[in-house]
């Protein structure tokens, strides 16, 4: 069963088709590396997968929950880390992450659940500084560790390694494919080079169509591809 089904979505912005009659499945296990060029409509799926933002046709379910009808529901099985990774800077990790535990459901053990994602994330010894003080790269930790905080079934990742250096890049990836496993992951990146190595499909879309969507063992060379099915020359890999 997919954990993610998208069927038939458009989307306008004015008199401009920006999705038109997109449809994929994600299940429990893949990694999806969701690839386009800049304007290519990677942004608006995604915002519109979160419920962030409304669509003109199609539908959307979250382990079979309707974005729209259930709303609530749905964007309770969804665990979002947006590209500008937007956190309370003035807060301090450990309790930023209550925060967010507390927002999903009031419950019990809220300390203990907190303190078990820090150490599942390498958040031990920056638990109690202020966001703020942080690196990039550990800022990006704790957006993944609020992304994947409540157990959600489907993660939502919008550029996760942007800015970072080589080897907080490996970090990163290291983590993604631990966190994946029980989960279905989604997962935009401008970088090939990144998707290649972290991903098990790759899903392109070109001005608002799906142009590709295959098994990344069954691609020879995705540049090559990349290429073909988006007519661009230039591509970061």
């Amino acid at each position: 069963m997919a954990i993610l089904d998208i069927q038939h979505i458009s989307k306008k912005y004015g008199e401009q088709k920006v999705l038109n009659d997109i449809s994929f499945s994600i299940k429990k296990g893949e990694i999806v590396g969701f690839l386009g060029p800049n304007g290519a409509g990677k942004t608006t799926t995604l915002k519109i997968i979160t419920g962030c933002l409304p669509f003109d046709e199609g539908s959307v379910f979250i382990e079979n929950f309707d974005i729209v009808k259930d709303e609530l529901k749905a964007k309770s099985c969804i665990g979002y880390l947006p590209e500008n990774n937007p956190l309370y800077e003035e807060m301090y990790v450990s309790e930023y992450l209550e925060h967010i535990v507390k927002l999903y459901s009031v419950g019990e053990n809220i300390k203990e659940k907190v303190k078990s994602m820090i150490n599942r994330m390498g958040l031990r010894l920056e638990a109690h500084k202020q966001i703020s003080k942080l690196s990039k790269g550990y800022k990006q930790r704790v957006g993944l560790a609020q992304a994947v905080i409540n157990n959600s079934a489907l993660l939502i990742l919008d550029e996760p390694m942007s800015g970072l250096d080589p080897n907080q890049i490996d970090e990163i990836k290291k983590l993604l494919i631990e966190l994946s496993k029980d989960k279905a992951t989604l997962f935009s990146s401008h970088t090939l080079a990144e998707v290649a190595a972290i991903c098990t499909r790759i899903i392109i879309i070109h001005k608002g169509n799906i142009v590709a969507d295959k098994f990344v063992d069954e691609i020879k060379d995705l540049e090559a591809l990349f290429k073909t099915v988006t007519n661009l020359n230039n591509y970061e890999i």
